[in-house]
């Protein structure tokens, strides 16, 4: 099946648009019932993103590959299976979604559209957490695209769900998510100031991700065979 260029772009809008609404509005909901509790917060944040996500790629992967982020769409493009014409598209497509879905967040809870944040996420913990979280995403999906691409929709979800609890940024691991956390003042927020090294962080690691799976999931030599499968031969 077949999309066009067109679908594919508002496929891309659609999509990163309502995972911000899920991101930012599962965060405002989730700390306004929490009674000023973080964990709890956070933990309402978390499911809900992991299950949003998984249904938003279930949904937009058949159409554009449900990238919503930068930093995945760049990956693609140094595989060379996107276009440098349509990795751009894609990529303000994200950035124009990511900031449409946060003003929809705030006006589903009748807060102000336009706002800045002040929350600081800033220190080079923070940073090699947004690495870490970019390079463990990258990886994953290019592991499912390779072996099991009915399983990306799952993978994605889990890890992302992970990622908010075992490193120190909770997993931004999304440049288009970066830059429109900054225009919420809410539990989601990232202060602009440290959103540079986030982004910067999330495309070093996105191109290592990419580096390692070119090599770690290529097909083996095809005159290979492993002990397990017998005895051991070169052609």
């Amino acid at each position: 099946m077949t999309f066009t260029p067109t679908q594919k772009l508002a496929a891309e809008t659609l999509g990163t648009a309502l995972l911000l609404a899920i991101v930012v509005g599962s965060g405002i909901m989730g700390e306004a019932l929490a009674g000023g509790n973080v964990a709890v917060a956070l933990l309402g944040n978390t499911l809900a993103t992991g299950a949003g996500l998984y249904v938003l790629i279930t949904i937009f992967g058949p159409v554009s590959g449900a990238h919503f982020n930068p930093a995945v769409t760049f990956s693609f493009l140094l595989r060379r299976e996107i276009s440098l014409s349509l990795a751009g598209a894609y990529v303000v497509a994200q950035l124009l979604g990511a900031v449409a879905g946060v003003y929809l967040a705030h006006a589903m809870f009748d807060l102000d559209i336009l706002q800045t944040s002040a929350k600081a996420r800033a220190g080079l913990g923070q940073s090699l957490g947004e690495a870490t979280a970019t390079f463990g995403l990258v990886l994953t999906i290019l592991g499912c695209v390779r072996f099991r691409p009915e399983a990306t929709a799952t993978a994605v979800g889990l890890f992302i769900t992970a990622g908010y609890w075992f490193t120190s940024s909770t997993s931004f691991a999304n440049p288009a998510v970066t830059v429109a956390r900054t225009l919420t003042d809410t539990f989601a927020g990232v202060q602009p100031a440290d959103a540079p090294a986030f982004i910067a962080a999330q495309l070093l690691a996105a191109g290592a991700a990419t580096f390692l799976a070119g090599r770690l999931f290529a097909p083996r030599n095809a005159g290979y065979r492993p002990a397990n499968e017998g005895p051991a031969q070169k052609i």
